[in-house]
């Protein structure tokens, strides 16, 4: 495995010990990690390493290790590595925003801009998943089904750890409100986001830390799909502890991430963990 060395590049981290956002560097170039995944090969890249795409990237984790990554599609399904082996035949990716590992040494990879990649563990099984979740996908919560296929193939819930790293913030995230209240519709399911828009949207307004901003545009609000996805994940049963959020976004740092909404070009980076 290639040495990664840290590197304070200067940018804020997070200071909770057991939670903490570290930067290092490979060949010069600077890429995340997260305290809670410090015992498996992981890293939320930057724009720095473009143009290289997984089968590269993974050196820089675990040279060893054999990479699945899929089309993403901005829904909510969820693959294994054998199930994209299965599809190896057709010309392209098969369609999904999440993989979750069956086996050791099976690295699983996630591109995004202004969405959110998330990297998730096991800490008895030693498996991993990797999830691309934009606002679409969230509504349609991605990260709860990558969940249930781990708990499907053995995992327990109290044993998962789980990272977003970064993407848009929701200081700086503009949505109509109809697509706040179908992405709300996720953590408030008893309501129905054509019938009850006004409803959802003050339903998201009276939770803690609450994800839905005010935004001066009528018809408009600010969204932190991050913070949903967080709320998701305690609905399921997880707690915070088992949850850390990369105090970084990816518009308001363009020294180090692509963001479509900041320039409207289709480049991303690369965020891969590997099963142990």
């Amino acid at each position: 495995m290639l040495s990664r060395t840290d590197l304070n590049l200067g940018a804020g981290e997070s200071q909770n010990l057991t939670n903490i956002w570290n930067w290092h560097n490979w060949e010069g170039l600077p890429y995340l990690t997260c305290s809670l995944l410090r015992n498996w090969p992981h890293g939320f890249f930057t724009q720095q390493f473009s143009p290289r795409y997984p089968a590269e990237l993974v050196g820089v984790l675990q040279p060893e290790a054999q990479v699945y990554r899929v089309k993403q599609v901005h829904g909510n399904v969820v693959m294994t590595p054998s199930q994209i082996e299965e599809a190896a035949d057709c010309q392209e990716l098969p369609p999904a925003d999440g993989i979750v590992t069956e086996l050791p040494q099976e690295s699983v990879w996630v591109a995004s801009a202004d969405c959110t990649p998330v990297l998730i563990a096991d800490t008895q099984t030693g498996q991993v998943g990797a999830v691309h979740a934009g606002w679409r996908g969230t509504a349609r919560k991605i990260v709860p089904q990558a969940i249930a296929r781990l708990l499907a193939n053995g995992s327990q819930l109290q044993n998962l750890r789980v990272a977003m790293g970064p993407a848009i913030a929701g200081e700086v995230y503009q949505l109509s409100v109809n697509v706040a209240a179908e992405v709300g519709a996720s953590i408030i399911p008893q309501l129905d986001p054509e019938k009850d828009l006004e409803a959802i949207l003050d339903a998201l307004q009276q939770l803690p830390n609450s994800p839905l901003l005010p935004d001066p545009q009528p018809g408009r609000v600010r969204l932190d799909v991050r913070r949903v996805n967080e709320l998701q994940l305690e609905q399921m049963g997880v707690s915070s502890e088992q949850v850390s959020v990369a105090p970084h976004c990816t518009y308001q740092e363009p020294e180090f991430f692509f963001s479509y909404r900041r320039d409207k070009l289709k480049k991303v980076q690369w965020s891969g963990i590997v099963s142990i």
